[in-house]
């Protein structure tokens, strides 16, 4: 049981913003993708989760091609956090974590959908009231709310046919402080480890050394690794991939911290410049 893609390809403007891509997502491993920006990540993400549809190649989930599945099949299979979730509206917070369990309508029991709301907004740990109105939250906290929309998304029914899920986080720890970031990944592998395929777009290679199974590195929208996290995340291919001068430090043991080293300042030429011109 998987999903994977087959020399996939998505053209733009006559450009290709991917190219011949071929991967797989496993139940139960947590992939950090990563790549600076116009790698192609986010559009990788659309078409792994149904969104898009490729220009070439194919898409399968369990063998099956992903756009021939019915929207509701394939909303209880996946869930996603776009990188930028948007809601206009006035809802509670209740209201938008419910949203999540639309999939479930006739499958799941209120008593069911009641759990599942407040076992998301427990595990992302918000604290303003249920009935607090989203349009008042901070960022930080319409992030963490669309995430507890996810979790009970991925909550599912005793009466569901038991097969595995997909997550699909898109910068996930956007707007989030330290403590936000931490919960976020944490709930990321959690359900990794209790069987969900998590697909992660990452920038931060700290983040992804140490929650991550597998890494997938992209650039001009074409596969540059992918592998193991420990085996994949090197300072030299990182900063061959970024353009940047990564180095390492030790910390704790094994565990390995890495850093973008300064640049160098550029030679001083003839002109020189203030703020309001030459000098």
């Amino acid at each position: 049981m998987s999903l994977r893609s087959d020399s996939i390809s998505v053209i733009r403007g006559g450009r290709a913003i991917l190219d011949g891509i071929s991967v797989e997502l496993e139940p139960a491993r947590l992939t950090a993708v990563m790549g600076p920006n116009g790698a192609g990540k986010s559009s990788l993400r659309k078409i792994l989760s149904g969104e898009w549809p490729p220009d070439k190649g194919t898409v399968y989930l369990d063998n099956t091609p992903l756009h021939s599945l019915p929207p509701a099949v394939l909303a209880r299979r996946r869930a996603v956090l776009p990188q930028e979730p948007r809601l206009g509206f006035p809802f509670s917070i209740e209201e938008v974590v419910r949203i999540g369990r639309y999939p479930w309508r006739g499958l799941a029991t209120p008593e069911e959908d009641d759990t599942a709301v407040a076992n998301a907004l427990r595990a992302v740990g918000l604290a303003a009231p249920p009935d607090a109105l989203y349009t008042r939250l901070s960022g930080g906290e319409k992030q963490r709310l669309h995430l507890a929309r996810i979790l009970a998304q991925l909550d599912r029914p005793a009466a569901a046919e038991s097969l595995p899920c997909f997550l699909f986080l898109d910068e996930p720890t956007n707007n989030l402080d330290l403590a936000g970031r931490q919960t976020c990944l944490r709930l990321a592998r959690r359900l990794a480890d209790n069987g969900t395929a998590v697909f992660a777009i990452l920038h931060d290679p700290n983040d992804a050394a140490r929650y991550a199974d597998n890494v997938w590195l992209l650039k001009d929208g074409r596969l540059f690794a992918s592998g193991p996290a420990a085996s994949v995340l090197t300072a030299p291919r990182l900063s061959d991939l970024f353009g940047v001068s990564i180095a390492t430090a030790p910390a704790n043991g094994t565990a390995t911290v890495f850093f973008a080293r300064e640049a160098p300042d550029p030679p001083e030429t003839g002109t020189q410049w203030s703020d309001s011109g030459r000098l």
